[in-house]
């Protein structure tokens, strides 16, 4: 391309005025000006118009490093050593060469933004008044009262510290919020008072200004009941204050039905005295507890069910926090008594020794005044403070910022959100050959039931007791994958129109229907094996849990109706941890040595030595015994047991030593 066709009509015309050409002869040329760090590269049509600039051990020229001072002389761009010289950008028409691009990371610290912190969610959920109060004080209550190595009443009694010390701090947290709420609206009220009266609507028409505030308050009640608080928000997350209502009409049932739960639970170590029944009542006091403070959830069962635990240990930061601001507010100068608190402490653990080293009268004042400290003791109540102290922070945590709620999503109507759903034929055929299976099944359990021992001789050349021995467990097994595979298929099966809703519910509840039979199986054949050889409490547990099972298959039955099951895993939990509770009331060790011995009075033998192994809930059965059997295994039972403290007092070990 020639020179001529690059040319703006500018400088065509600057060229035809001769005293512009002796002015543009005699202008000196501009000298290109130094490269500086961090600029950009002239590039023209998409190359570096100087080569030796590509070197990277060079400094580069940018546009803003070069004189924006326009020349004398017009026309073509000028040269020199340092290549073509830039433009003015304020000259119309003028070449100007592109740069090339610099990254924000490559740019110094003050034109380089910095990148925005997201706050942690400990930042964003507010600390309530008392937190640190309660945590203190159910921490020192439960160190105080929890008997580490036995079931006893002090477990009831730090229950029921924990759980006031929360209700404490909600219930204040609460109306604090409601009279801040009361306040603002006021000060609205007022506002309006004092201003002018009317307003002009939409239409222009006069309206009155109060209207404004009722429709600001309806609108912020609207949407604290729309939002939900949720860890991946970045503003502030609130919650705390709202979960125990005042009226008697609106009291959150669920949660006082869970708290009633796990204080029930609790209350096993003040009546039974076996470890292994109150260390199950203690596990299901800890998941009712946390089913009593998050509501049902939007990340499901399990984090519901173990949602305290977690949070206790992620509120140390929270609780961090709230203590640094609570030394900002009460200021430096308790803190320099604190100091000084330490100081003297530290004075006298070194003055002390020394000193009743030196005298043996003062040595035996001090050994009076300062009780012996045992340091096994003192790393329990540390431990148990921990514990206590982080389940109450973890449980004012989920308060003050709870999960979001969940929302009923498994219904027909909410099918379709990008997950891969099941026609009929694909989830038809595995229910199918597992129907099959099932009724081949039933049908000889049915021939036994009525065939009895010599049916089984015949067929297995068993007695009825092996067999009953052989099969258990394989059932047990079957019950737990069909569940399973019940869930699933509710899960990912299509419901999007009514035939596959009806099939659905046909092959589910003939699937249901077939697994209660073999449960019930299952529970024949380990009573007739518990009947032959034994009671034991494990044979006792598994049976109860076969139970839970058949409970659970009837939850999921009654959720055909609607195929809506989102109700049944809290149901189903709650059905477990009411089976425990009555599993303590019946007293498992009593009827396991009862059921004993009755078969011994019926001429089977007698497993004294197994039943003296157990816990002093055993000793009412025995009773029945003649000596020297009774004698034995009272005795045994007896030899065992320790002094209670007020903390661990039991029933049944107070009445075992009378």
């Amino acid at each position: 391309m020639s020179s001529s066709a690059t040319e703006t009509p500018a400088v065509e015309s600057a060229a035809l005025d001769p005293a512009a050409s002796a002015e543009r002869a005699a202008a000196p040329v501009p000298e290109p000006a130094m490269a500086t760090e961090n600029a950009a590269v002239p590039v023209v049509g998409g190359a570096i118009a100087d080569p030796a600039l590509a070197d990277p051990t060079r400094p580069l020229v940018s546009a803003a490093a070069v004189p924006q001072q326009a020349p004398a002389m017009a026309g073509a761009a000028p040269t020199g050593a340092g290549g073509p010289a830039q433009w003015p950008a304020a000259w119309p028409g003028a070449w100007q060469p592109r740069t090339a691009a610099v990254p924000p990371s490559a740019q110094p610290w003050p034109f380089r933004a910095a990148p925005q912190r997201i706050p942690s969610r400990s930042e964003r959920v507010p600390a309530p008044n008392g937190l640190l109060a309660a945590t203190a004080a159910a921490g020192c209550a439960a160190a105080v009262l929890v008997p580490l190595d036995r079931p006893g009443i002090g477990w009831l009694l730090a229950g029921i510290a924990i759980t006031g010390t929360v209700y404490a701090v909600d219930r204040a947290a609460r109306n604090a919020a409601r009279n801040a709420e009361d306040d603002s609206d006021r000060s609205d009220v007022d506002r309006v008072d004092e201003g002018p009266q009317t307003r002009l609507s939409g239409a222009g028409e006069p309206g009155d200004a109060r209207d404004d505030v009722a429709s600001d308050r309806a609108a912020r009640a609207d949407q604290a009941a729309a939002e939900t608080p949720s860890s991946a928000n970045t503003g502030p997350v609130t919650g705390i204050g709202g979960l125990l209502p005042a009226g008697l009409g609106d009291v959150p049932w669920g949660r006082v039905w869970w708290t009633g739960v796990a204080l029930a639970l609790l209350s096993v170590g003040a009546f039974r005295a076996a470890p292994w029944l109150f260390v199950l009542c203690l596990a299901g006091a800890a998941v009712a507890g946390s089913l009593a403070v998050v509501p049902r959830s939007a990340y499901g069962a399990w984090f519901d069910v173990l949602a305290v635990p977690f949070a206790g240990l992620n509120s140390w930061p929270w609780l961090y926090r709230a203590m640094t601001r609570t030394r900002e507010r009460v200021g430096t100068g308790t803190a320099r008594v604190w100091w000084s608190i330490g100081a003297a402490a530290a004075l006298l653990l070194i003055m002390v020794p020394l000193l009743a080293g030196a005298d043996a009268v003062f040595a035996g004042l001090v050994d009076g005044l300062i009780p012996a400290v045992d340091v096994p003791a003192v790393m329990r109540w540390g431990a148990v403070f921990l514990v206590a102290g982080s389940g109450v922070a973890g449980a004012l945590y989920l308060l003050a910022g709870p999960p979001p709620a969940a929302v009923d999503d498994d219904s027909h109507s909410g099918q379709g959100r990008g997950v891969r759903r099941f026609s009929p034929l694909e989830w038809g055929i595995p229910v199918g050959a597992l129907t099959i299976v099932f009724a081949a099944f039933v049908a000889t359990q049915v021939a036994v039931l009525f065939g009895g021992d010599g049916y089984v001789q015949r067929t297995a050349s068993l007695t009825y007791a092996e067999y009953a021995r052989s099969g258990f467990w394989q059932l047990l097994v079957v019950s737990l994958l069909t569940l399973a595979v019940i869930g699933v298929v509710l899960r990912f099966a299509a419901q999007d129109d009514v035939t596959e809703r009806r099939w659905l519910r046909i092959a589910i509840a003939v699937v249901i229907g077939l697994a209660l039979v073999i449960v019930a199986s299952a529970m024949h054949r380990m009573w007739t094996y518990q009947q032959a050889y034994g009671f034991t409490l494990l044979r006792l547990l598994v049976q109860v849990f076969e139970g839970w099972i058949a409970l659970v298959y009837l939850m999921l039955l009654a959720s055909l109706v609607r195929l809506r099951r989102y109700w049944v895993p809290r149901v189903a939990v709650g059905a477990a941890l009411t089976t425990l509770l009555a599993l303590s009331v019946l007293n498992p060790e009593g009827f396991v040595a009862d059921r004993n011995i009755a078969r011994w009075q019926s001429g089977k033998p007698l497993d004294t030595y197994y039943l003296s192994d157990l816990s002093p809930d055993v000793l009412p059965a025995t009773d029945r015994l003649p000596e020297p059997q009774r004698s034995a295994i009272a005795n045994a039972v007896r030899e065992r047991l320790k002094d209670d403290s007020w903390q661990g007092w039991n029933f049944s070990r107070a009445t075992a030593t009378r």
